[in-house]
């Protein structure tokens, strides 16, 4: 395979600065001058992944970003504080959004505690979790929303009895499938596709077991055998 010429790279670049509005990363280079057939592939996939509109409103979508990207603690992708904000995105949102990516961290201890402590109180400690969160909202940010993007934010970060207790709250409170599916595949960009797997998985585990409400769609795919890693 020959290497693309140096006014193919350039015009690839350019293309993409272009696209995302001025800016161009260094890894957009590398794949221009290097491996041409992944960068267009990676493009479309980017294109259709953050750019593209599928379920979430721009409002909605950008605030999932924000949430994902100040809970992993990612500096790369601050270009979606811009989109937030031309999408109407407030700092008082911005704010309520920082808070539930905070608390979200301290899930590991509730999930502790639920596991090995719940019989000890009176109180359900997976709604004391759910109930903390909802007093940090300050009505800055609406609850479905905030559910959308604590599941987001729990996928990320690979929790899975916070993911599950929030993907529970979310449809229960109606929150549209299409729309809490979008907002959790949103963490293959900053953090890959095994933790939105293993979100997916959880997902399903929870249709399974009834705990949560599925359309027909949903439930075709959860009567599907065999999905999972395969045996050796």
């Amino acid at each position: 395979m020959t290497a693309p010429e140096p006014e193919e790279v350039r015009a690839r670049l350019e293309a993409i600065r272009a696209a995302r509005g001025g800016f161009v990363l260094p890894h957009h280079g590398l794949m221009a001058a290097a491996l041409p057939e992944l960068h267009g592939q990676y493009e479309a996939m980017y294109r259709a992944l953050t750019l593209d509109r599928r379920h979430l409103a721009p409002l909605a979508r950008e605030t999932v970003w924000l949430a994902i990207l100040s809970a992993c603690q990612e500096p790369v992708g601050t270009h979606h504080l811009l989109k937030f904000r031309a999408a109407g995105g407030t700092e008082d949102r911005a704010l309520a959004v920082f808070r539930l990516a905070g608390w979200a961290a301290g899930a590991p201890r509730y999930a502790t505690l639920d596991g090995a402590w719940a019989a000890h109180f009176g109180t359900d400690l997976r709604d004391a979790y759910l109930d903390g969160g909802r007093a940090l909202l300050g009505g800055a940010i609406e609850e479905t929303l905030a559910r959308t993007c604590l599941a987001a934010i729990h996928a990320a970060s690979d929790h899975r009895w916070g993911l599950e207790a929030e993907i529970e709250a979310a449809l229960h409170l109606g929150v549209p499938e299409p729309e809490l599916a979008e907002a959790l595949s949103l963490v293959i960009w900053p953090r890959g596709v095994n933790p939105f797997v293993r979100a997916a998985e959880a997902w399903l585990g929870l249709i399974r077991s009834g705990r949560v409400p599925a359309s027909e769609a949903f439930r075709a795919w959860a009567a599907v055998p065999d999905q999972g890693p395969q045996k050796i």
